[in-house]
């Protein structure tokens, strides 16, 4: 039963990864349409991108339980 999780594991890490990127390579050539193009700048914003597209795609997952309020 472990490898089966691990493989199940295996495979939602690299879908996010897979999404992540996505989102930061569209996210990426939408930016670079609007024309922003300076080379001192470049490294930042791709920065704030990738953050953005993590965000974007990597869903939250909490830990515990959640008690409804009678």
């Amino acid at each position: 039963m472990k490898q089966l999780v691990d493989a199940q594991e295996l495979a939602r890490r690299n879908n996010e990864n897979a999404a992540v990127f996505a989102a930061y390579e569209r996210r990426r050539r939408l930016r670079r349409l609007a024309g922003k193009k300076t080379k001192r700048t470049s490294k930042k914003l791709d920065e704030q991108d990738w953050q953005a597209a993590e965000r974007e795609a990597r869903p939250v997952r909490s830990v515990g339980f959640f008690l409804p309020r009678t």
